[in-house]
């Protein structure tokens, strides 16, 4: 057995700073991937200046980590990813800085240091809207009805591990229906607790189709308008960034 080779040169600098970045997809780049995103992202800080730290061993990479990604086509107001750097750095120049450097739709919503823990522990639900431009509001309301009034609504998602079934009603907190105006149509809200396997919107609405028989004539625009800590006693879903006292609203 050979001798294992170790890299040469000096080992990379250390981590200093941890911080927890919001960033927002909208409009076209709602169909951008986590890796479309993470490609764009790594440009963005190197024409940014940010000092990253870099992981150790013969192949580098900058020290960022992605939690809980909306599915590619679902716009978002509340993604989420952490980065390291090897100085101190002002939040807010970094976030002017990142969202100068990223295309239009990728937008740069809120730059703070981290929280110890976690940041994957601390999005535990998301709300999201779903918009059914060409329904009436009335009909919408009465299969979300009949979604919420079932004690189990099972779907069935092929995985690479395969196909597997699963309970979307458990994970929907609550889901609610109004009406938009000039033109017509049903807009949904919805809180979703996060699960194992992860209850998407497009499961959500499987399960409408399976429970109520109801099924849009065009996909409808979903959008992830937050995610962070369950607050079980106000019954909502809390910001991930601020500080643990704030989410447990003391």
């Amino acid at each position: 057995m050979g001798r294992q080779r170790t890299p040469e040169g000096p080992p990379p600098a250390p981590a200093v700073q941890k911080l927890r970045i919001r960033y927002a997809k909208r409009g076209r780049l709602r169909f951008s991937s986590t890796r479309d995103f993470s490609r764009a992202l790594e440009r963005a800080l190197r024409r940014a200046g940010v000092p990253m730290a870099y992981s150790a061993g013969f192949h580098p990479h900058p020290k960022i980590s992605y939690a809980n990604g909306a599915q590619t086509g679902a716009a978002s107001e509340a993604e989420y990813f952490e980065i390291s750097t090897t100085v101190r750095v002002d939040p807010d120049k970094v976030r002017a800085a990142l969202d100068a450097a990223l295309p239009d739709g990728l937008d740069i919503v809120e730059v703070v240091e981290a929280q110890p823990g976690a940041l994957a522990d601390r999005l535990q639900a998301s709300t999201w809207r779903v918009e059914f431009r060409t329904e009436e509001p009335g009909v919408v309301a009465a299969a979300v009805e009949a979604l919420m009034s079932a004690e189990r609504a099972e779907v069935t998602r092929t995985f690479k591990s395969g196909p597997k079934t699963f309970d979307v009603r458990a994970a929907v907190l609550s889901a609610d229906v109004s009406g938009a105006t000039d033109p017509v149509y049903a807009i949904m809200h919805m809180v979703v607790r996060h699960t194992t396997p992860a209850v998407r919107p497009d499961d959500v609405l499987t399960a409408l189709r399976a429970v109520a028989h109801f099924e849009p004539l065009t996909p409808p625009l979903v959008t992830r308008l937050s995610q962070g800590p369950w607050d079980d006693a106000r019954a909502r879903v809390a910001d991930p960034l601020a500080a643990d006292e704030a989410v447990a609203g003391t």
